[in-house]
């Protein structure tokens, strides 16, 4: 042990993740997050770990798609955002999605109940003390304006940042179910789920194209000048955005109809569906899937109602629009996430150029092992490139092309190139087939390299370090 703390500022999902991983090394951790002392235009509470966005942590399927391969390797690295995601899931198809009150107070129960994790209630307003030698920012996409400044100031770089959007919530007694019908795409069973885990709205032809213009026409939040030349990352777009880049554009997005058939009319196909996602664990709240959006809340009120089922609507919260900001990863940070112009500083989450939740809490997870081994005075491991960790953190240090570098989701696309399955008879497989094969060879080569990492790196299981539900 040592009696040096690691410092973390920030406590959204990756510097939670960090906190979590230094202490279970058995280095001390002092943790500051700003809130409430400094609020936020995005966040509703003071809790760690909150989800701004959507509840969602997207796929659950390890074998076939990249982000559940990150899931799964997560949760072998003892990972206390995956505990607590797995604890407070609620039905979402093939989807892991959260009740994110219930998620956030598992989070912050844990690290308020580990002996080494002290939570500061502060705002870091510039560079961190000379005397914090062993530091993690974790602060996100809505980094504070003067910490901010300052790490551009060392880095004498200019702002990357692009626009994030949120979807709105609907209180469930408010839809019509004499229109609305639950089923998941294709009746897939998901994590906690039985098939049936998501509220459908059926649209005609005229209902979507009316709906479609509605968008495009609608009264929308307005940009600053120093925010116009801000661009969109296309994981999150806003829904009118995307209407606006062709009329069909939704009917092959968040509002395809296939998979579904709706029980009320079951011989007419829908020409477009809206699906709602279960928000809490109780299943009164459900967000509309896809419908992140910059509308002002009047007019996404009036809009929304006019869909078939949500004619009575009633929202707890609409949607909105923050500035998301990150640095050039590629060119400030070396492989184990360090600033090359001050090492003693490390880098977490959204603020690296990752993009989504569960990508935000495994550069936290990794970030937390560096510095913890670190203060160890052990070797520093880094994860194989053929593992999702290894994957995205070679992508974000270094992997991508500095000059055109933007915030990327975990894929198959970043993992190292490996050739596709054969037949049996030793031919070579085609199409969807061969796709799916390369997939589980990738995620199958994965596993089998992620144990000696996570041998050479120690574990300290959850069911033996101080925590509590």
């Amino acid at each position: 042990m040592t009696n040096k703390p690691v410092h973390i500022i920030g406590g959204g999902l990756a510097g939670s993740e960090a906190a979590w991983q230094v202490a279970s090394k058995g280095v001390p951790v002092v943790l500051h997050e700003m809130r409430p002392v400094r609020k936020t235009d995005a966040h509703e509470t003071d809790g760690l770990a909150e989800l701004v966005c959507s509840n969602s942590f997207r796929s659950d399927d390890a074998e076939n798609n990249a982000v559940g391969l990150l899931h799964q390797e997560m949760r072998r690295a003892n990972s206390i955002i995956m505990a607590a995601a797995d604890k407070n899931q609620v039905p979402a198809g093939g989807a892991l999605a959260v009740d994110r009150i219930g998620f956030s107070k598992a989070v912050q129960t844990m690290l308020e109940n580990h002996p080494l994790v002290t939570i500061e209630r502060e705002e870091i307003t510039g560079l961190p003390p000379a005397d914090w030698g062993n530091v993690i920012i974790a602060t996100g996409p809505l980094t504070s304006p003067d910490l901010g400044a300052a790490i551009l100031a060392l880095t004498g770089e200019t702002s990357l940042a692009f626009f994030d959007a949120i979807a709105p919530i609907i209180y469930k007694e408010s839809i019509n179910f004499d229109l609305a019908w639950f089923q998941s795409r294709y009746d897939k069973v998901g994590p906690g789920g039985d098939g049936k885990d998501y509220i459908n709205l059926p649209l005609d032809k005229a209902q979507y194209d009316a709906f479609v213009q509605g968008l495009i026409n609608g009264d929308k939040t307005e940009f600053r000048d120093w925010e116009k030349d801000t661009p969109y990352f296309d994981g999150c777009l806003p829904i009118e955005v995307m209407a606006e880049r062709g009329t069909e554009t939704l009917r092959h997005g968040p509002m395809k109809p296939v998979g579904l058939t709706n029980p009320h009319n079951p011989d007419v196909k829908p020409y477009a569906v809206v699906q709602l996602r279960q928000d809490n664990a109780i299943g009164t709240l459900y967000n509309m899937v896809g419908f992140q959006t910059k509308l002002k809340y009047g007019a996404q009120a009036e809009l929304f109602r006019t869909l078939p089922g949500l004619e009575n609507a009633e929202f707890a919260r609409l949607g909105g629009l923050h500035r998301n900001t990150f640095l050039n990863s590629p060119r400030l940070l070396d492989g184990t996430m360090r600033l090359k112009a001050d090492p003693r500083l490390r880098f977490a989450g959204q603020i690296t150029g990752v993009e989504g939740y569960v990508e935000s809490a495994a550069m936290g997870l990794l970030t937390g092992r560096f510095a913890a081994a670190e203060a160890l005075g052990k070797e520093l491991v880094t994860p194989p490139e053929t593992t999702a960790f290894g994957a995205l953190l070679s992508h974000i240090t270094g992997g991508a092309d500095a000059k055109t570098f933007q915030p990327m989701n975990v894929n198959f696309g970043l993992f190292p190139e490996m050739t596709a399955p054969k037949t049996e008879d030793g031919k070579r497989l085609r199409g969807k087939e061969r796709t799916r094969a390369k997939k589980r060879a990738i995620t199958a080569r994965a596993f089998e390299d992620l144990g000696p990492w996570l041998e050479a790196t120690g574990e300290i299981s959850l069911e033996e370090a101080p925590a509590a539900f």
